[in-house]
């Protein structure tokens, strides 16, 4: 069951600049380049398929020193995205997690002073490849390496302190004289790649039931949960889900939830507060609405749309009913209804508890209850569904495994990948 990606970009700035690779945002960041930087390249990360969650992997690299003059010692570095980890341990690496931020997912690296030589027009290559590990949680995952002659250094926010790893160093060998085709693998100092593993991610909705009397109002509360096992990261500035929701007859809306757009008065479609959801978190979408007449079982109808989920095999709980119940009663809300009834408990974990007010979200760090930082405090969701608004679009940088580097004395980042959804 392999589920590839087809659409990946990498973008790229600072004509002119040599770029001085950095881990911004996963902790470290280097010195400014400067003429005595070395000219690096790295390469040959091999894409994976089909990995095995819970189940080990190698990564191949090579490095090539693409100057003139040998290089003394490097430093590669490498992160993955939530839903691997390193495998091995490197006495001389250091390894840490930098915690979600600027809509980016955790990530965990590792920095490895590699204190030898490196001859100039030589392609070196690891003794073996680099050990990961896919999690239980992996599926669509992605690693991103970096090779540097200056030692980056801790940026001191948002990431755990560095333990030092146990095992033998992580060594590099000659491969062989590079050719030009071997510069060509080469081109910059950082690369990434995919590692899709055979695994799903079970969306589900849970809707409400509620009663009252005709002029009362009423707080319908709409569970979307990623029941896993996967976590899944998709397009940043695209929601990790769409939901149309479509009230009752009878009734109308007071305030609708902040991560909610307008389609018409009786339907909304609302997205998420990232780009990705970890398992057994969602988002819980609160409307209060009012009882303008008497309906009996007035039924409003919710259930995922936009782009298509190959990865959830369970279309059962892709629906659910907000039902209103309007007599002489006192208001009140009874149990959930939908496919996943009851199951979503994780609603407002990956951000969102502005929705309840109908407010425009501020489902960022005074809004998790699963460690991811949305910073999207303020925002309004936008017509698609996708992410509310936080001043970065489709076409905005992505960071695929949250890396970035950045242009020598320009401060232009360097952004890894874009993600299409609908292509997996």
């Amino acid at each position: 069951m392999n589920q590839t990606r087809t659409s990946r970009r990498v973008l790229r700035g600072g004509v002119g600049a040599l770029a001085a690779v950095a881990l911004t945002g996963l902790g470290a960041t280097p010195a400014l380049a400067d003429e005595e930087e070395p000219h690096l390249g790295i390469g040959n990360l091999a894409r994976i398929t089909g990995a095995e969650p819970g189940g080990g992997f190698g990564m191949p690299f090579s490095v090539l020193n693409k100057g003139t003059e040998e290089v003394a010692k490097v430093w590669v570095s490498y992160a993955v995205s939530p839903g691997l980890r390193a495998a091995d341990s490197y006495s001389n690496c250091e390894y840490a997690t930098a915690y979600s931020h600027d809509e980016r997912p955790d990530s965990h690296y590792a920095v490895c002073a590699i204190d030898q030589p490196l001859k100039p027009g030589v392609l070196y290559v690891p003794e073996r490849p680099i050990g990961l590990k896919a999690l239980d949680s992996a599926m669509y995952d992605d690693v991103y390496m970096t090779v540097s002659g200056t030692e980056p250094s801790p940026s001191g926010d948002g990431e755990s302190d560095p333990v030092p790893g146990t095992g033998a160093p992580l060594k590099l060998v000659e491969k062989g004289p590079a050719d030009e085709a071997d510069r060509e693998k080469h081109p910059e100092r950082y690369a990434m790649t995919d590692v899709t593993s055979d695994n799903t991610a079970d969306y589900a909705l849970t809707g409400a039931k509620l009663s009252g009397k005709v002029g009362d109002k009423v707080t319908a509360a709409v569970k979307f949960i990623n029941k896993g096992p996967a976590w899944v990261y998709l397009e940043q500035g695209q929601g990790a889900a769409t939901v149309d929701i479509r009230i009752p007859a009878g009734t109308s809306v007071v305030k609708p939830d902040g991560f909610c757009h307008k389609v018409t008065t009786s339907h909304y479609r609302c997205g998420t507060s990232q780009s990705w959801v970890d398992e057994n978190t969602g988002e819980t979408y609160s409307f209060v609405l009012r009882i303008d007449k008497a309906v009996d079982n007035a039924v409003g109808k919710v259930k995922f749309t936009g782009k298509a989920r190959p990865f959830d095999k369970n279309p059962a709980n892709d629906s659910a009913e907000i039902v209103i119940n309007a007599g002489t009663g006192g208001t009140g809300g009874s149990a959930s209804t939908g496919g996943s009834s009851g199951s979503a408990t994780g609603g407002g974990s990956t951000g969102s508890t502005g929705g309840s007010s109908g407010s425009p979200s501020t489902g960022g760090s005074t809004g998790t209850t699963g460690g991811s930082t949305t910073g999207t405090t303020g925002s309004q969701t936008t017509a698609g569904g996708g992410l509310a608004a936080t001043g970065a679009t489709s076409t905005g940088p992505v960071i695929g495994a949250a890396a970035a580097a950045l242009a020598a004395g320009g401060g232009i980042l360097y952004a890894m990948r874009r993600r299409s959804a609908a292509q997996r």
